[in-house]
């Protein structure tokens, strides 16, 4: 008999293991052979970290964490995972409650297995019609990565951001400055927490945002001062130095930092020491140092805004996460957990995701990258009233301006048809920042015919 059994596993989780043998031989006997029983309730979330389930069948009463408050976690985080709740209640009012917050599906103790195998099929025929945003594809991904739990944040099957999790993995412990380029909204305090957390350092991440701090609140915000240090000044300041001793400090938008506070972090760069403002007491900090910006600062240095030394001390490690718009396969999944996010938040049901809308957001530019789209997911959620989520509701267009169907002055004279579909071609390849998959999209001829018209353009045939 061929095995019902998903790629993902079925979770079975209750603290009675009578209960739990019997679940799981009345699965083993229906042909589902992937299944993890877990019989302490601690160990949910961290397994689920370590490997998506396709199914979780949930207890609700149990010692440590209540399969409730389980049950929330789950469709909080995981919102597409279908959930069963068994309950030895008769009175199945809570049961009826968890379907409320998120349960498909309730069974009563002991569980009769027709019952059982029947509500399991169901489910899992459900996941998989929601299955065109399968976590398979991402587990894969993740094969060759030892922590796979430290970037559990990162919603993502691009096997850019895969190679950039292996450079973390490696360079994290590492006491040595990171530096982190890219644009703005692609996740660089992401990566920075990544960093932190595969670090071992003991010390906690500290954040903050230098741009706009003149040189000194930029002192005072790193390095604290002493009492008396300026008029104010009555009590003393530790500094976020201190505060991340032992751990690491972030400096976001350090391309904006003033030239004089250049000269302050590259003191400390240099050998970790510096001083409070008004002290003449040297300190030394062990904080380790990632800085990130969304500027070019070799392009910032020959314009005389950045020191080329700090460049190079701020570089030892450096890495770039691509925009958005270079992650396609992203876009889907992104839609996808910020809808479900959306929902929980509005109190609001869960819409199907149209292939339309997919292959519209595959075109859209996302100048502010995953932050952008999840303003756009909530904005367009707060308006949905049901039915599928369809693209008129996220205000965005294949071109944002001069598009198809723009008017032309009429005492302006007309292009050839030619010139008319190179200018077409030209723009929807800068719309889609060199994207020819997403060009050949939005134009309705395949990568190939793109390939060939885009090689006459530039005259290479």
């Amino acid at each position: 008999m061929n095995s019902p059994t998903p790629d993902n596993p079925i979770f079975i989780v209750d603290d009675d293991p009578k209960i739990l043998d019997a679940v799981e031989t009345a699965l083993r006997m229906a042909g589902f052979d992937n299944i993890t029983a877990i019989q302490d309730s601690r160990d949910v979330i961290r397994t689920m970290e370590r490997r998506i389930p396709g199914l979780v069948l949930l207890d609700l009463n149990m010692p440590h964490i209540s399969g409730g408050h389980l049950l929330k976690s789950i469709r909080k985080t995981w919102p597409r995972i279908p959930v069963i709740v068994l309950t030895g209640n008769v009175d199945v009012d809570t049961a009826v409650q968890c379907m409320k917050i998120g349960a498909m599906d309730y069974i009563l103790k002991p569980v009769d297995p027709a019952r059982l195998v029947k509500s399991v099929k169901q489910a899992l025929d459900g996941g998989q019609a929601l299955g065109k945003f399968s976590s398979s594809q991402r587990q894969a991904l993740f094969a060759q990565i030892k922590k796979p739990a430290a970037f559990s944040a990162i919603i993502t099957q691009d096997s850019q951001m895969h190679a950039i999790f292996h450079y973390v993995e490696a360079v994290a412990p590492s006491p040595q400055p990171v530096l982190i380029f890219g644009e703005t909204g692609v996740g660089k305090e992401l990566i920075s927490q990544c960093i932190h957390n595969l670090s071992g350092r003991k010390g906690k991440l500290v954040k903050v945002n230098v741009a706009g701090l003149d040189d000194n609140v930029f002192s005072d915000t790193l390095f604290g001062h002493v009492p008396g240090a300026f008029t104010s000044a009555q009590t003393a300041r530790p500094g976020l130095i201190l505060q991340a001793s032992g751990g690491t400090l972030m400096l976001d938008e350090i391309g904006d930092l003033a030239l004089s506070s250049q000269v302050k972090l590259l003191r400390l760069l240099q050998g970790g020491d510096y001083l409070a403002l008004g002290s003449d007491i040297t300190r030394h900090s062990d904080t380790r140092i990632i800085a990130s910006t969304n500027q070019d600062l070799w392009a910032l240095e020959k314009q005389g805004k950045f020191r080329k030394d700090l460049i190079y001390r701020l570089s030892t490690h450096k890495l770039t996460i691509p925009p958005l718009r270079e992650r396609l396969l992203d876009i889907p999944l992104l839609l996808d957990r910020f809808i479900c996010q959306a929902a929980d938040e509005l109190d609001k049901p869960v819409p199907d995701i149209p292939k339309r809308l997919i292959e519209t957001m595959e075109t859209y530019p996302f100048k502010g990258n995953i932050r952008e789209l999840k303003s756009m997911v909530y904005d367009a959620m707060s308006r949905y009233q049901g039915g599928a989520i369809s693209a008129d509701l996220f205000n965005i267009s294949t071109y944002e301006d001069h598009g198809p169907g723009a008017s032309i002055p009429l005492n302006q004279e007309l292009p050839t048809l030619k010139q008319a579909s190179n200018a077409l071609v030209e723009k929807v390849m800068a719309h889609t920042g060199g994207n020819q998959s997403a060009a050949s999209k939005i134009l309705g001829i395949s990568q190939q015919a793109l390939s060939k018209r885009l090689q006459k353009l530039r005259g290479e045939v």
